[in-house]
């Protein structure tokens, strides 16, 4: 499903990812830890198609998007990209429940089908009675779990998940963190998640450290 071979980023004179490689198959999700500046999220936006490696190969579903124009980049992250950005990027002027049909309202899916998927996934991350509520009434919390439903909604090929359990209490993220696994396993998707968090990393079905620009297995116990 993605396959990242020699990936390297500099800015200026720095190297932030060095050679690095990642082979992940449909239905397997990893999680990566490493110090902040590290190079976690320059990853997740390189596999995104949001920015551009130095050098280096990334394939989504067997596309180069190094060889795919800005357009085509555009529709492969609409349908086969889920980002869970540490940001949230939601919309004020939408709805809750609007917020999360987006991807779908890009992909031109039905809007009765569009609702009953954005009530789900609102219901799933227990935001079910919000739907109808303007972003500016909920909480740093609530608005990454909207953030969350929305990457998933669509049903991608692969979820990028950059620290989407840093503003939850514990019970709150364990549900999040919960979806996020078993929505990746259910679809069949691959699966990234970057996080400082060693618990919300277990969650995973490996854990890599991103360390000196590249990916290694993470040390157990380690910090």
């Amino acid at each position: 499903m993605l396959s990242i071979q020699g990936l390297a980023k500099r800015f200026g004179p720095r190297p932030i990812l060095d050679a690095l490689d990642l082979q992940l198959a449909a239905g397997e999700y990893v999680a990566i830890v490493g110090e902040s500046g590290a190079g976690k999220s320059t990853l997740l936006n390189l596999v995104a198609g949001l920015d551009a490696p130095d050098a280096g190969r990334i394939e989504i579903a067997g596309q180069d998007i190094a060889r795919l124009d800005e357009d085509a980049r555009t529709r492969l992250r609409r349908q086969k990209i889920g980002f869970v950005f540490q940001a949230f990027h939601i919309l004020p002027h939408l709805t809750v429940a609007q917020n999360v049909e987006l991807p779908l309202v890009l992909l031109g899916v039905e809007p009765s089908e569009r609702r009953a998927r954005a009530q789900e996934l609102l219901a799933a991350v227990g935001l079910g009675e919000r739907g109808e509520s303007p972003p500016r009434e909920l909480s740093g919390g609530e608005l990454q779990r909207v953030a969350v439903a929305r990457a998933l909604v669509h049903r991608p090929a692969l979820v990028l998940a950059d620290e989407p359990t840093g503003n939850l209490d514990p019970d709150t993220a364990d549900t999040v963190l919960q979806l996020l696994a078993r929505t990746i396993k259910a679809q069949g998707a691959a699966g990234i998640l970057v996080t400082h968090s060693r618990h919300a990393a277990m969650t995973a079905d490996r854990v890599l450290r991103l360390d000196h620009g590249r990916l290694r297995p993470d040390a157990p116990g380690r910090d």
